[in-house]
């Protein structure tokens, strides 16, 4: 799994700064079935969360309504350089994770 994480190119310290992820996905809800007639088997991310320099700013508990390939946007403060670290984890086990600088001045 990949994703593609958008932050400012510079934040300014103090300051909101917005954070966007997209998450390459496939999010099967369990609901369909197959031509055969057989249930999918349920696989999506259920949990996201990211690191700020070591520290958690956000994380989300998601489900079956969220949509293939989400998008999640939040704001977090922006302290000092540093490195966004996400992680997330669907279910099946597989867990992936993607990192962003971030230039504070």
């Amino acid at each position: 799994m990949a994703a593609r994480i958008q932050v400012p190119q510079q934040a300014k310290r103090g300051e909101p700064m917005p954070v966007r992820i997209i998450v390459q996905h496939p999010m099967e809800t369990g609901y369909r079935h197959d031509e055969v007639g057989h249930p999918i088997k349920r696989n999506v991310i259920h949990e996201l969360s990211c690191r700020y320099n070591g520290a958690e700013v956000f994380r989300a508990d998601l489900s079956s309504g969220i949509a293939a390939n989400p998008y999640i946007q939040f704001f977090t403060v922006a302290d000092a350089s540093g490195v966004l670290e996400f992680s997330w984890i669907d279910d099946e086990g597989v867990r992936g994770s993607e990192r962003a600088p971030v230039v504070v001045a």
